[in-house]
C-alpha cells in the first residue's frame, strides 16, 4: 500500500470548503448524539448504531454516503484511542482561532479518477498529477486542507511490489544536534539550522500581524526540512540492508532549553520516514536502547575514561584508557548502537542491556 498527496487546483477551494462544512456538521452532530445517549443510558453507541440516525445525511447535506460512514467511523475510533466519552467540535468559521482544518474523507466507490482530475459525486475536481492515477486502484482516501487554505487529496493505492534491495551492510545511526545523524561508517547529517535562518523573518511578520505571511515561511521551512530527510533517508534506503536507530526521547526533549534546536532537526519525523521506507524496500529497521552507548567505548566496552554528564558533552573526541582507542563520540556510539541491532550484547556492552 502507498499513500499519494496530490495538489487539487485553487479554483476548487469554495466548492470543497462547503464540503468540509458539512462534514464538520455531520461529525459534531454524531460526537453530540453519542455523548447524550451516554448520559442516558451509560452505553457506548458503535458506529453500526449510529448508522440509523445519520440515515438520509447525504442528501440533504450533499455528501457522499460513505464519507458520512467514514466520518462516523473515525469518531468512534478516536473516542476509543483517547478513551474519552465527548471528542473536540469541529469548527467550520474561518475568523476563529480554534477552526478546523479542511477535511472530507471517503472510500473507493465514492471516487472516479483519470489522469488529470478526482471525481467526488457530482464534482469534478482538476489536480496536478504527477503519479498517473489511472495506473493504480484507490483503496481509500480524504480531500484535506493545509493552513494556508490550499486543498490536497491523498489517496491510499495498490502499489507494486519493490524489489529488495541487493546490499548486504548494515549500518547504525546515532541522532544528535549538531549533527542530526551519525553513521557508523562516519557519514555524517549536519543539522541544517533551518528555523534559526528564518527566526528574524517569521518574527518580523508576526509583530506586523501579516498572517498570510507568517504561515507561507512556515510552510517554506517544512517544505525544506522535508526535502532534505527525503533525500537522505533515501539513500540510506538504497544502500543498506540493515538499519539500527537510537531510541532518542524527542518530546522530553522538547521540554527543556533545547527546544528549538530539538523541534528543527526532527528527530521522529526522520524515524518515521526511515521506517516506512525500509518497510516498502525490505530492509530491516529496528529502534534500539542508546543509554550509555556514548560514554561505551566500541571496542573494548570500557567506560572508565569516557566523558560523562553535561560537563562532557563538550568533548566530542576522546581515548581509551584501556584499549587506546581514540573515539569519535558520535561514531562511537553509532558503532554501539550497530552492536545493540546485532544483539552482540553479552560479549560486546553488557552496561547496555538495561
Amino acid at each position: 500500500m502507498k499513500t499519494f498527496k496530490l495538489r487539487i487546483k485553487d479554483k476548487h477551494c469554495k466548492v470543497l470548503d462547503q464540503l468540509a462544512s458539512e462534514v464538520n456538521f455531520v461529525w459534531n452532530y454524531v460526537n453530540d448524539l453519542c455523548f447524550k445517549h451516554l448520559k442516558k443510558t451509560g452505553q457506548f453507541f458503535s458506529a453500526y448504531d449510529v448508522a440509523k440516525y445519520t440515515k438520509g445525511t447525504s442528501k440533504e447535506c450533499g455528501l457522499h454516503s460513505q464519507t458520512v460512514q467514514a466520518v462516523t467511523e473515525e469518531l468512534i475510533t478516536r473516542r476509543k484511542q483517547f478513551k474519552k466519552a465527548k471528542l473536540n467540535w469541529r469548527v467550520s468559521n474561518k475568523k476563529s482561532a480554534r477552526r478546523s482544518l479542511g477535511w472530507i474523507p471517503f472510500k473507493k466507490v465514492a471516487v472516479k479518477y483519470a489522469d488529470g482530475y478526482v471525481q467526488y459525486g457530482k464534482h469534478q475536481f482538476k489536480l496536478w498529477d504527477s503519479y498517473g492515477l489511472s495506473k493504480y486502484k484507490v483503496k481509500t482516501g480524504a480531500f484535506v486542507e493545509d493552513s494556508r487554505g490550499r486543498w490536497y487529496v491523498c489517496l491510499v493505492v495498490e502499489a507494486p511490489k519493490i524489489e529488495k534491495t541487493t546490499s548486504t551492510t548494515a549500518i547504525g545511526i546515532d541522532l544528535g544536534l549538531k549533527d542530526l545523524a551519525t553513521c557508523s561508517d562516519g557519514v555524517k547529517l549536519k543539522a541544517p539550522k533551518i528555523y534559526r535562518q528564518y527566526e528574524q523573518k517569521l518574527g518580523i511578520a508576526q509583530r506586523a500581524n501579516n498572517k498570510k505571511r507568517v504561515k507561507a515561511i512556515h510552510a517554506k521551512i517544512k517544505n525544506i526540512r522535508q526535502n532534505m530527510l527525503h533525500q537522505f533517508t533515501h539513500k540510506l534506503v538504497n544502500s543498506h540492508a540493515m538499519i539500527i536507530v537510537g531510541n532518542v526521547n524527542a518530546k522530553a526533549l522538547a521540554q527543556t532549553k533545547l527546544a528549538k534546536s530539538v523541534l528543527d532537526v526532527s528527530w521522529t519525523t526522520f524515524r518515521a520516514m526511515l521506517k516506512y521506507k525500509c518497510e516498502n524496500a525490505g530492509v530491516w529497521f529496528e529502534e534500539v536502547n542508546e543509554a550509555y552507548t556514548t560514554q561505551t567505548c566500541s571496542c573494548c566496552s570500557s567506560r572508565l575514561s569516557s566523558p560523562k554528564g553535561r560537563t562532557g558533552l563538550g568533548i566530542r573526541e576522546w581515548q581509551c584508557m584501556e584499549c587506546g582507542t581514540l573515539h569519535d563520540r558520535d561514531i562511537n556510539s553509532a558503532l554501539n548502537i550497530l552492536a545493540l541491532g546485532h544483539e552482540r550484547l553479552a560479549g560486546g556492552i553488557p552496561v547496555l542491556r538495561s
